[in-house]
């Protein structure tokens, strides 16, 4: 029998604030602890960052787990005088789709990133790019040289696990100083990839590696049972075994989907707040050093944008933070829009893109409508914001007037998406 083959492809007042959400809800910042990090992660907890990284993240795996997974499989039977070479079609038993949190696939750097972290921590190649095993063709040329009953297959290692946001955040530190580190954020999300498909042929009798590839294609032979040591005619021979598989996989498919599409709908549509409970101040959200700030918009469907504050402004640019909450010192609220009194947020149709924009919806009970904001040390009021349900960091493409503010999956590594946190 021949080796198997790998047939895999890959690539004012930021002060009055804190005073203002400490003292309301009887909390302080404390130090976040600093972990080890597993190997292979650009940046590590405990490392020192700086104002620029503040509207920025990097993941952190917390979770890895490898399983052999057959993708694609088939009973054949060789008899004597029929041995050689044969092209035999399989059947998909399992589908593995590349994806990184919510998404359900690959958007964005932080994704990427993500998955080299967890190939480069369990030295595998795995794949770090949107893909799915269903895409791969299900034949497989083999030459067979002994006559008996094989399974012929496609396999991989299906890679999954869970992750956690680093994010630049101050900590107070043992003398009482302040510094900005990279510490554990609220976010976190799971992963799923998987390493080059695999395809080979197996015997029953064959002795193969514990928990391999072949050992989990040679079990769906069901070895011992009257198909595998009946005589049969050359070609292909019906598994119940693998039909059973194959069942399974695709009942847990869809009720993957069905979950999916059930969180999808519970987020689309919010139910509306009984009361927001707003600091008594207003900010701007500003570009440092720079005149542009957010802006909500006058128009429906129209998203944020970086406006200059003016007459004409009507307080469209003037922001409240309600239903504070804070909890390692980073704080979460609802951005509530003084001018026409909705609360930032991503749409939820678009929720799942990178570079979706941002805008105002009537306030409701909705993730998509809540904002960790990392803050620089006291005596700084420059902060970054991070939407609480898809992860993602706030920024802008580029300085201009009218230029939207976005999500981007692991910021804006130029600082853009460093603001700063204006009283007014």
């Amino acid at each position: 029998m021949r080796h198997i083959r790998s047939t895999g492809r890959f690539g004012r007042g930021l002060g009055a604030l804190i005073a203002t959400a400490t003292a309301a809800l009887g909390l302080a910042a404390t130090p976040a602890a600093a972990a080890p990090a597993a190997s292979g992660q650009t940046v590590q907890p405990g490392q020192t960052c700086a104002t620029a990284d503040l509207g920025t993240r990097h993941p952190v795996i917390k979770t890895t787990e490898v399983t052999p997974t057959i993708t694609h499989f088939k009973g054949w039977y060789v008899t004597q005088g029929s041995t050689g070479s044969h092209t035999v079609t399989t059947s998909t038993q399992t589908t593995i789709s590349v994806s990184v949190g919510l998404n359900g696939t690959v958007q964005g750097s932080f994704a990427v990133e993500a998955l080299g972290s967890v190939g480069a921590s369990l030295g595998l190649n795995v794949q770090v790019n949107y893909s799915s095993t269903s895409s791969e063709s299900n034949s497989v040329s083999w030459n067979f040289f002994e006559p008996g009953y094989y399974g012929v297959y496609k396999g991989t290692k299906k890679v999954t696990g869970t992750y956690g946001s680093l994010n630049c955040n101050r900590i107070q530190q043992g003398d009482g100083s302040w510094a900005l580190k990279w510490t554990e954020g609220p976010d976190s999300g799971s992963y799923t990839t998987y390493t080059a498909l695999e395809e080979g042929a197996v015997r029953c009798e064959d002795k193969v590696p514990a928990n391999s590839i072949m050992a989990k294609a040679q079990g769906l032979l069901d070895c011992g049972s009257p198909t595998a040591t009946a005589k049969h005619p050359a070609g292909p021979v019906p598994s119940a075994k693998a039909d059973q598989a194959k069942h399974d996989a695709d009942n847990a498919a869809t009720a993957a989907k069905a979950a999916q599409k059930l969180k999808a709908t519970q987020a689309a549509k919010p139910a509306p707040y009984a009361a927001l409970d707003c600091q008594p101040g207003a900010y701007k959200i500003d570009v440092p050093g720079k005149p542009l700030n957010w802006s909500a918009p006058l128009l429906a469907n129209d998203g944020i944008r970086l406006r200059e504050s003016n007459f004409f402004s009507a307080h469209l640019d003037n922001w409240r933070l309600c239903n504070v909450t804070e909890h390692n010192g980073v704080i979460e609220a609802s951005l509530w829009n003084w001018g026409n009194g909705g609360c930032a947020t991503i749409p939820a149709n678009i929720a799942n893109q990178e570079q979706a924009y941002l805008t105002t919806a009537t306030c409701g009970e909705d993730d998509l409508q809540r904002f960790y904001i990392y803050r620089d040390v006291p005596g700084s009021t420059k902060i970054g914001l991070q939407n609480k349900y898809t992860g993602s960091m706030m920024g802008h493409d580029r300085y201009a007037d009218g230029e939207l503010i976005r999500q981007y999956s692991s910021g804006r590594q130029d600082g853009t998406g460093t603001y700063t946190l204006t009283g007014v």
